[in-house]
């Protein structure tokens, strides 16, 4: 990797988002607000887990699949599911991030929806015929 290319981050806080993230259980993130100018479909990121201002750890690097923006109340609960797999409602959702931004949020606000795969390094699967399409 070039050392001038700039390098990009999704940062998750909690330490049990990590053992989601191995284990392939959390594969989106939804963040408040409009995040598309930041996050585009293609990118290459590193997945960190850690507190800000403290050390991160490096969980795995992923290619950002898609990124969506919309209301929290148009969210369906596969979306949810991808983001947080104990969860599956939007106003569930709602009080989640109430907690994670420390503010109140509602169905009509803004929400980016961020999905991504692992990269790893070896071989990889190759799906069935027509299973592609059901993912």
């Amino acid at each position: 990797m070039d050392l001038l290319e700039p390098m990009y981050a999704l940062n998750f806080y909690s330490p049990m988002v990590a053992d989601q993230l191995r284990s392939g259980r959390k594969s989106a993130t939804i963040r408040l607000g409009d995040k598309s100018d930041k996050y585009r479909k293609g990118m290459v990121v590193q997945v960190l887990c850690g507190v800000r201002f403290g050390p991160r750890e490096r969980i795995f690097d992923a290619v950002i699949d898609k990124v969506e923006v919309k209301t929290l109340g148009e969210l369906s609960p596969r979306e949810i599911e991808h983001d947080n797999p104990e969860i599956r409602w939007p106003d569930e959702m709602a009080t989640f991030l109430s907690q994670l931004y420390n503010r109140p949020v509602g169905s009509d606000d803004i929400v980016t929806v961020i999905r991504f795969s692992q990269i790893v390094n070896g071989p990889v699967a190759t799906p069935f015929r027509g299973e592609s399409d059901l993912l």
